[in-house]
């Protein structure tokens, strides 16, 4: 597995849905927050602004519930890229039991023509560093 990264979250009364739990959209909120600020912290020493990133198709397993007040910690690594797209992968944890599981693909495009940029050895080595 390639670097993993951490995020924790704590469930406010806005994420909850009629039935008392954690909604999907929080989820879906919840892990672009969590890939922006991944992102962030790969590219801090090497920004790419050259580039920008779009989702194309999140896959996503509903595996427990989280409720109001609960801790939960999202963990992300960059999966498969090739081509112009890249696999992020999540999992969700509340009390150390997997809750949710997801892989994102996200595309690369140019940042002035928003055409779709093969992503090259410097990218990969930012988005895939070897620990």
């Amino acid at each position: 597995m390639n670097s993993v990264f951490s995020l924790k979250f704590i469930v406010k009364s806005s994420d909850i849905d009629d039935l008392n739990h954690v909604n999907n959209v929080s989820y879906v909120q919840w892990m672009d927050t969590v890939a922006f600020e991944h992102l962030a912290h790969l590219t801090k020493d090497n920004p790419l602004p050259e580039y920008v990133w779009v989702v194309m198709r999140h896959e996503i397993d509903y595996l427990k519930q989280a409720v109001l007040g609960d801790e939960v910690i999202a963990k992300t690594w960059v999966g498969k890229t090739r081509g112009f797209t890249s696999e992020r992968l999540m999992e969700f944890y509340k009390d150390d039991v997997l809750i949710l599981k997801a892989k994102t693909i996200w595309a690369m495009l140019d940042s002035k023509t928003y055409k779709p940029a093969r992503i090259r050895e410097k990218v990969l080595n930012i988005l895939q560093p070897i620990k």
